[in-house]
């Protein structure tokens, strides 16, 4: 398992990819490899194999919970700490003040954004789709902290040049933030743009006083062996994006 560098002590950071040597066969191709989605009509005790081998990685650094939610391209984000949820939470966004305690955030092609203060005391995951981005998942999971993130990691997503959206979706984040007229590019078809996700949610993030930001080079539409991806294949699996404190 790799891990992001340059955070403060303590903290583990880090994205799943399809492959990983303990993955259950698939009888579904589309499947194949490392998916921990319950939601893609996948067979849930392959789904749930793979979630328990996730933990039994993460025990090794001495994490004892794991949060999983139920994601809804949302901007609702839930503190979580000690309490055991009955059922999943729903939303898009997890901050954990708790050591331990594993926040997962599932992603195929959608962006997967991980804060933290300097100190390491604190730590959030939030999944941020286009609706996510536009409708304030950043802004509202750093309200939701009780500390000022300083870093941020933005995992694999849909590079920009394979990401066509209409005027809409422009038109949504221009209104909001005028200086993102930049994140998007003129597409081929009058009224398409290509979106650029990385460059939104760096500018957000900057605003917001968030000065370090690592990641935010790949693409999990292009790396095919890496990533799932929705818009290369529909019917696909998905990654989860961690963050834990040991």
């Amino acid at each position: 398992m790799q891990f992001v560098q340059g955070l403060p002590q303590g903290v583990f950071v880090g994205q799943t990819q399809i492959q990983h040597p303990q993955a259950l066969p698939s009888k579904q191709a589309e499947l194949a490899g490392f998916n921990l989605a319950l939601h893609v009509n996948d067979d849930p005790k392959r789904v749930q194999q793979h979630r328990m081998i996730l933990l039994d990685e993460f025990s090794q650094y001495a994490v004892n919970k794991i949060t999983w939610m139920t994601q809804t391209h949302s901007t609702i984000c839930h503190t979580v700490n000690d309490k055991i949820e009955l059922q999943a939470l729903e939303g898009d966004g997890l901050v954990t003040q708790t050591k331990g305690h594993a926040l997962m955030m599932m992603t195929a092609d959608c962006l997967p954004v991980v804060l933290g203060n300097a100190h390491g005391t604190e730590v959030a995951n939030l999944h941020a789709g286009w609706r996510g981005l536009a409708g304030g998942i950043i802004e509202n999971t750093i309200q939701e902290m009780q500390t000022q993130p300083t870093w941020a990691w933005l995992g694999a997503a849909i590079s920009q040049p394979c990401f066509e959206v209409g005027a809409e979706v422009k038109a949504a984040f221009c209104a909001k933030y005028p200086e993102l007229e930049q994140a998007f590019q003129a597409g081929q078809q009058t009224g398409k743009y290509y979106a650029d996700l990385y460059h939104i949610a760096r500018f957000i993030l900057k605003l917001k006083g968030v000065d370090l930001i690592l990641g935010g080079e790949q693409c999990s539409y292009l790396q095919q062996k890496d990533f799932y991806s929705y818009r290369r294949n529909a019917k696909t699996g998905r990654m989860a994006t961690f963050v834990f404190m040991q």
